[in-house]
């Protein structure tokens, strides 16, 4: 019988070993499992019964973290860092017409305190419910500690703002910022070869340049003057002030702080920016004056208060197909899937009961390979002879206009971010910098294009023509399917196009846009196109795996969210724009390395 030598003994252990370790870990993740669901059973079970509406009452409104069209499903591992800090669109907007229309409910009390990121058009579109609610006689009061911009916004609309004695409101206006790692790669001696057509084009330029370049100046700076007129106007006509009272105390906030005696309170009080100064119990003592009750006003919370949509099940249906963050040409948790939007839309486009469908988009951009997928499956869906209309949200640009370029039609708010229809192509090469530190490739081709693109090679001629061909190629077949979409020649859409960012107003005044509105238009009108009398919504989304749903359940139950507390508003931003990048860089998945994506649509 053969005998087992010394390295056969050592490989079997080693196998053994990671066949003990695999079973170990497998037990673990099944405790974890039991663990968790054992939490669910006990916080339903110990959990109070469902809240009343109170008779009389007041819907307590403040929204946590980011304004989303809808959640992500995050890992576990993004969830332990970063827990639910996300409140889609619709929730809210869904209670506070539910609260406007509930004769139990007298007043709406909004604390945007914990609001966190969210664009123009979403604050609009919540600024819209809020003046309906205000409008149906009822009152509607906002209270906070501070106000920075967006969350003023909002307050703006209530008949009184009340504010901490300590508090402050904060309106420094619009920027358009970030990062340049121009000299920092080259000092690491990366070589970033950029491919692109589009004079402002400028989602490349932090990794070439130090500052921003003149185009993109340009372009930014319309942009923001834009987006700040609708912000003074709007804020202006709910406070019964002068657009230019506004203005003035966001440009000259040092003066009037000075002469407040460096009291924020009392600036933000002397300027007509807010009603009163008082604490929380007095807040609730002038809620009860403002709505006349004389006994202790009620309150419930608004994510109790809200009673969910139902999907539903009868009925002639508009779909709703939400494509929301960077579109990947592949499968990335937490982004605008290419395939799983395919696959939503596929549904639709299947689906009798589905008449109609509203692209839902807030993105700005990203695979070019994967906004095309995502648009071929839109023509599906009117090759069924269902009509698709596209509705913008905070942004929709470049692959996010391009995956809406054929839809029937096209809506978008006042202030979302589009256009952007250029694309670019980047290829970073290492090689100088392993060299740097004593690290060389060699080897051996059959020719130029063998291996493909490596990170760890320089760059060959050949391959970046290419790159360039692609590029160039790709932004003519954008053209063209915003020409045919649009019905413009390819020399309009061009003299447009040149990646320059507008905003819908701009972009309905050039003919990329039809109609000015929210959601809600565009699913009425997608109805009508259809010609439907009476119809449902049905929002078509991605099953969550039951057991993830298990999993962020618990962790829901048992986490709370850990925001970077301590640190300065510029902090925050820098370490924001940082991470921003990175995020840009890892879903870089394109299989042509070509992308249309709106880097610079992030307001700051």
């Amino acid at each position: 019988m053969p005998t087992h030598g010394p390295i056969r003994r050592f490989f079997a252990a080693i196998a053994r070993a990671f066949a003990f370790g695999r079973a170990a870990l497998g037990n673990l993740f099944v405790l974890m499992a039991v663990f968790f669901l054992l939490l669910i059973v006990i916080g339903i079970a110990a959990g109070p019964d469902a809240p009343e509406v109170p008779n009389g009452g007041a819907v307590a409104m403040a929204p946590e973290g980011a304004i989303v069209e809808r959640k992500g499903v995050p890992s576990v591992f993004t969830m332990l860092a970063n827990p639910f800090d996300q409140t889609t669109l619709r929730d809210l907007v869904d209670a506070i017409d539910q609260a406007a229309e509930d004769d139990r409910i007298a007043a709406l009390v909004l604390d945007p305190s914990k609001l966190g990121p969210v664009s123009f058009a979403q604050i609009e579109t919540l600024g819209v419910a809020l003046a309906a609610f205000r409008a149906s006689g009822k009152t509607l009061v906002a209270k906070g500690n501070y106000y920075g911009q967006a969350q003023y916004y909002l307050a703006s609309f209530a008949d009184k703002i009340y504010m901490h004695p300590m508090g402050e409101v904060g309106v420094p206006g619009y920027g358009m910022r970030g990062q340049y790692f121009g000299d920092l790669l080259r000092k690491l001696k990366v070589n970033v070869h950029i491919f692109r057509v589009g004079t402002y084009k400028a989602a490349i330029e932090p990794y070439t340049r130090n500052d921003m370049s003149s185009a993109a100046k340009e372009a930014n700076q319309a942009i923001v003057d834009n987006l700040w007129g609708h912000y003074v106007e709007t804020v202006a006509a709910n406070r019964n002030l002068e657009a230019e009272d506004v203005r003035a105390y966001a440009n000259r906030y040092d003066e009037f702080l000075a002469a407040s005696g460096g009291d924020g309170a009392q600036a933000a009080l002397r300027h007509g920016l807010v009603d009163e100064l008082l604490s929380g119990d007095e807040v609730s003592e002038r809620l009860r004056e403002l709505v006349g009750s004389s006994e202790s006003l009620g309150q419930i919370d608004w994510a109790d208060y809200l009673v969910p949509r139902l999907p539903p099940l009868l009925g002639n249906m508009v779909g709703v197909v939400t494509v929301s963050g960077t579109i990947t040409a592949g499968e990335v948790p937490g982004v605008g899937d290419a395939e799983a939007t395919v696959e939503l839309l596929r549904q639709a486009r299947d689906d009798d009961s589905v008449k109609a469908v509203v692209l839902r988009v807030d993105s700005p951009g990203g695979s070019a390979f994967g906004s095309e997928l995502i648009r071929q499956a839109v023509d599906e869906v009117r090759d069924q002879g269902k009509p698709v209309v596209a509705s913008m949200a905070g942004t929709a640009a470049s692959g996010g206009y391009w995956v809406s370029a054929t839809a029937d039609e096209i809506w978008a708010s006042a202030t979302t971010l589009t256009g952007s229809i250029g694309v670019f192509g980047i290829f970073p090469s290492l090689a100088d910098s392993l060299l740097e530190i004593g690290v060389n490739t060699d080897g051996v081709t059959t020719g130029p294009f063998a291996g493909g693109l490596d990170f760890a090679n320089r760059l060959d001629e050949a391959q970046g023509r290419v790159l360039q061909a692609n590029v160039d190629f790709i932004y003519k077949m954008f053209i063209g399917l915003v020409a045919r979409g649009r019905d413009m020649s390819p020399g309009d859409v061009d003299a447009i196009a040149q990646g320059r960012v507008w905003t819908g107003e701009q972009a309905q005044t050039l003919g990329l846009v039809d109609n000015l509105g929210g959601l809600d238009d565009a699913t009425a009108r997608a109805a009508h196109l259809a010609g439907l009398q009476n119809f449902q919504v049905r929002h078509i989304e991605k099953a969550v795996p039951p057991w993830q749903a298990v999993i962020q359940q618990a962790l829901e139950a048992t986490l709370s969210p850990t925001p970077m507390h301590g640190l300065s508003d510029g902090t925050v931003e820098t370490v924001d724009s940082w991470t921003r990048e990175l995020r840009f860089l890892n879903q870089m998945d394109d299989p042509k390395h070509v992308y249309a994506i709106c880097e610079s649509c992030q307001l700051r």
